[in-house]
């Protein structure tokens, strides 16, 4: 069964994962960024691909996504699952069900953060990286591109309703919100909130490897992931068009600080847009 990590993108979702793949599938909780691939991203074009769905024709991979997880769901363990999509439904084909899904971390960032952050990872200006938070309602599908990420289609939703959508597990008690600025601020006791929902999820007794859990602090550390990053590459990293060099993966971690870097009108656009979301979270 599926435990989704969901966020939208530039939220800490990959700190979040690294912490849950060092933990989870090392036998000493030190991480490296081969651990990380043990959580897959969902939806995957490529596994559409090798059920033989026509990639090209987008109701028919929308109309699959259930048939996709079914098809590699181990229903005897817990498999984590990466997403960056909304909890949608359309044409009355849902993104997962309960058959599939144990439950949902979703993963929150203040948006004025978020919007620095994702404009470095894509490549573009701050105002264009604004108005996507805002009105972008899906990210990648270029089929012609080589990389899994980038030929995929994810149906992100703008930030507030990729937010909202997830929410829905609430209802079944499968549901836990951390904020990342938490996961920063106080990082050992938001990372045991989570493995206390995951046992909780399992119906297993909750006990902590305390080594584990020590070295997962120690190794997950921002500095020692960037210094991972310049001295071994990331595989999230995406190209720079113009330069043809990788665009660093992990760049300002907490200097990423909108007071200080985020101007008026930007800030204004999307304190507007997001009013709601961003009250509910704590962010205004």
């Amino acid at each position: 069964m599926f435990i989704w990590l969901a966020s939208y993108p530039k939220s800490g979702n990959t700190l979040l994962r690294s912490m849950l793949a060092a933990y989870f599938f090392s036998t000493d909780g030190v991480y490296n960024f081969d651990l990380i691939k043990n959580i897959k991203q969902f939806p995957n074009i490529t596994l559409f691909e090798r059920l033989g769905i026509d990639i090209k024709n987008e109701k028919e991979v929308v109309k699959n996504y259930i048939k996709v997880q079914e098809s590699f769901n181990n229903k005897n363990s817990v498999q984590f699952l990466k997403t960056h999509s909304y909890l949608f439904n359309i044409d009355n084909h849902a993104f997962t069900d309960l058959n599939n899904s144990l439950g949902s971390i979703y993963i929150a960032r203040d948006p004025r953060n978020v919007v620095t952050s994702y404009a470095n990872h894509t490549n573009i200006g701050v105002d264009e990286a604004a108005d996507d938070l805002i009105n972008l309602t899906q990210m990648g599908g270029d089929l012609g591109k080589t990389k899994g990420s980038e030929r995929t289609k994810v149906f992100t939703g703008n930030w507030g309703g990729n937010f909202n959508s997830w929410k829905s597990f609430k209802f079944q008690d499968r549901y836990l919100l951390i904020k990342y600025e938490d996961l920063i601020s106080e990082k050992e006791k938001t990372f045991i909130k989570v493995l206390k929902f995951i046992h909780k999820l399992k119906k297993a007794d909750f006990k902590i490897d305390d080594k584990k859990l020590k070295n997962v602090i120690l190794t997950t550390d921002f500095s020692r992931m960037k210094k991972l990053e310049q001295e071994e590459g990331f595989f999230e990293s995406k190209i720079d068009k113009i330069t043809g060099k990788k665009i660093p993966f992990f760049n300002l971690g907490e200097k990423n600080d909108w007071n200080k870097i985020l101007n008026k009108e930007i800030k204004k656009k999307i304190e507007t847009a997001f009013q709601k979301e961003m009250k509910e979270l704590g962010y205004i």
